[in-house]
């Protein structure tokens, strides 16, 4: 298989100076995808679009989905009164093609908008902050770590487009009703002429943290019921809170609007779920292998909406509202963009094309089916009571 020698022994040397010679599947997956060197997201293994990459996401089809999201964005920034700056903080950002989409859109449209608005991108990998600037060099933009932004300092709204998906995740599994972890070791049987890409298998264990069983609290999910079948896994996680604590914390007035794909709670521990929702992205085919393709492949989990919900109201977060993705980009105008294809005067395959893009955002086992949470703090009751437009679901 295709995997990063220099990555696996690091993983491998990781691995041999931890206690006990193993490591929770949460530090193996962040290796895997965030070492500075080596890792998927921080080399140029991450291909993201249609030609010769592993995945593609919303902004990668067309322009419309960064549009209808600047419509959005343009009521919240009404209904907090106009502030400026008003900060869109894009989390994650991939290629830079949302951001694009979403300036160029308030360039043209909205002038007044597009000079107050100050818009931030937080971005992890080197490569794509690299891609980002390159595409995004003549727009007003700025990069800084999350961290980097002070408390309290933002009135806007900090947005993600699956990026929750790709936090590391610890996976458990139960053994007659009780909650074991799983952790990654060397396989110790491999043979001497592997040791350039050292193989990694699975043992069980106790729980590494009590903040395990503490999340399952908080979503009320319990595993003694007789549902659960022995042997049932899937996965917690617990990074998915420490970056929401982050953004409340930076977030002094406005909202938080996270896309991605997922559940609530009680879909996602379904007991007929009984592999949870791990899955590897390499060249647009999926699997379930994470050892396989090391620091070549993506390698996510579904988000459980229920989990951010929650721990956003600890985080004095309110939640607004819950929807789904094409409900929520029909509400924006989807529908009429949809419908004005009929009257617009173009080459019937470029029609064609452009039908089956839009037509993608809504299919709902697809791009459609995405969740969209939106969670707001500082807004005062007449702000609060005013809904937003894409969450409007018409009768």
């Amino acid at each position: 298989m295709d995997s990063n020698p220099a990555l696996c022994a690091a993983i491998a040397n990781h691995i041999t100076t931890s206690p006990q010679q193993r490591i929770t599947f949460a530090q193996f997956m962040d290796m895997v995808l965030y070492h500075p060197e080596h890792g998927y997201y921080s080399s140029d293994a991450v291909k993201i679009g249609f030609k010769g990459g592993d995945f593609f996401t919303s902004p990668n089809l067309c322009a419309d989905f960064g549009e209808l999201l600047a419509e959005q964005f343009l009521q919240m920034w009404e209904i907090l009164g106009k502030p400026v700056p008003f900060s869109l903080v894009e989390m994650g950002a991939g290629q830079g093609l949302l951001a694009l989409h979403i300036l160029k859109y308030h360039q043209l449209r909205y002038p007044d908008f597009f000079t107050a608005l100050e818009y931030i991108i937080v971005e992890k990998s080197p490569t794509l902050r690299q891609e980002q600037q390159q595409r995004l060099e003549d727009l007003p933009v700025r990069w800084c770590n999350l961290e980097d932004i002070p408390p309290n300092a933002i009135a806007g709204c900090f947005f993600s487009n699956e990026l929750v998906d790709a936090f590391p995740v610890h996976q458990f599994i139960l053994e007659t009703g009780e909650l074991r972890e799983i952790y990654v070791t060397t396989d110790k049987n491999e043979k001497e002429t592997n040791a350039l890409c050292p193989s990694f298998t699975e043992v069980i264990g106790e729980p590494s943290t009590p903040q395990l069983a503490e999340y399952l609290d908080l979503v009320e999910i319990d595993f003694a019921q007789s549902a659960y079948p022995d042997g049932y896994r899937s996965e917690i996680n617990l990074a998915a809170l420490d970056w929401l604590s982050i953004v409340a914390d930076r977030l002094q007035r406005g909202y938080v609007l996270t896309i991605d794909y997922g559940y609530p709670a009680s879909r996602y521990y379904n007991p007929r779920r009984s592999q949870g929702t791990l899955q590897c992205y390499y060249h647009h085919r999926f699997h379930d292998n994470p050892y396989v393709n090391i620091g070549r492949q993506d390698i996510t989990a579904h988000v459980d909406f229920t989990a951010l919900e929650r721990w956003g109201q600890k985080c004095n977060l309110k939640n607004i509202g819950f929807i789904q993705q094409g409900l929520f980009l029909m509400a924006l105008g989807l529908g009429d963009r949809i419908a004005a294809l009929s009257y617009q005067q173009q080459p019937l395959s470029q029609l064609l094309q452009r039908r089956d893009a839009l037509q993608q955002l809504l299919y709902p086992t697809g791009l459609g089916g995405f969740g969209v949470l939106v969670q707001s703090k500082g807004l005062d009751k007449t702000e609060i009571s005013q809904s937003l437009k894409g969450l409007t679901v018409p009768e």
